[in-house]
């Protein structure tokens, strides 16, 4: 999802933010082409690694401390959660770039065969 859940989404200037996804996309599916893998995913360890950055961000704000839409408290029931970076554009930039020349470190990449994929049940 480009502009999705912990990215800057709507605090930043949304063409530049959205134009940044799709040029990491971009390269990251030529990486994975240059490289022969048909599979990329990323790995629990590194969700949750950049969860509890984002959350210990957004903890040192008040936007969870009111109650807004950013939180979910615009739905009765709802679990108040705070699902946009706060750590600034540059510096989210700046480690998806860090995530690329690593090699897409915290992502799995592998090449799936026809053969595994039907053993898998994906096709």
């Amino acid at each position: 999802m480009i502009t999705g859940p912990e990215s800057p989404s709507v605090l930043v200037n949304m063409p530049i933010a959205i134009e940044q996804h799709v040029e990491w996309i971009a390269e990251c599916i030529h990486y994975l082409h240059e490289h022969d893998i048909n599979l990329v995913e990323p790995t629990i360890e590194a969700e949750e690694a950049w969860s509890i950055h984002c959350r210990e961000v957004a903890n040192a704000t008040l936007y969870v401390k009111g109650d807004s839409w950013y939180t979910g408290a615009n739905i009765e029931g709802k679990p108040r959660s705070f699902l946009i970076y706060l750590g600034g554009f540059d510096y989210y930039t700046k480690h998806c770039n860090e995530v690329a020349q690593n090699n897409y470190e915290g992502f799995k990449l592998m090449k799936l065969t026809y053969y595994h994929s039907l053993r898998e049940g994906s096709i």
